[in-house]
């Protein structure tokens, strides 16, 4: 699984996606389930996922954001307490001692 998961995390970090469609097929034979599942999945619609990784553009920025406003807003309508917001939105450090929530 090990091999597969480098393999995989090495063509998208690479922005090529060339060695995908092996990558596939080798996980599709493996007997490991979830990861013949992933790649089931992928084949599925691969030209939009060669598009994903060969484009240099990333959304994360955006979904940081997005998820630091539902953190917040959980919080202001009571779906979580003050001890989860206090965690989550004080620094780690406070002085020069170490925060523990």
């Amino acid at each position: 699984m090990r091999s597969l998961a480098l393999r995989f995390n090495g063509t998208l970090r690479n922005g090529a996606a060339d060695p995908l469609p092996e990558w596939i097929d080798g996980a599709i034979e493996t007997e490991l389930m979830p990861i013949a599942r992933f790649a089931r999945t992928l084949n599925r619609d691969l030209e939009a996922v060669n598009i994903a990784i060969e484009m240099p553009w990333s959304n994360g920025e955006t979904e940081g954001q997005s998820n630091r406003l539902k953190t917040l807003n959980r919080a202001m309508y009571g779906r979580t307490g003050p001890e989860l917001l206090r965690a989550r939105m004080l620094p780690i450090r406070h002085k020069d001692r170490a925060f523990t929530p």
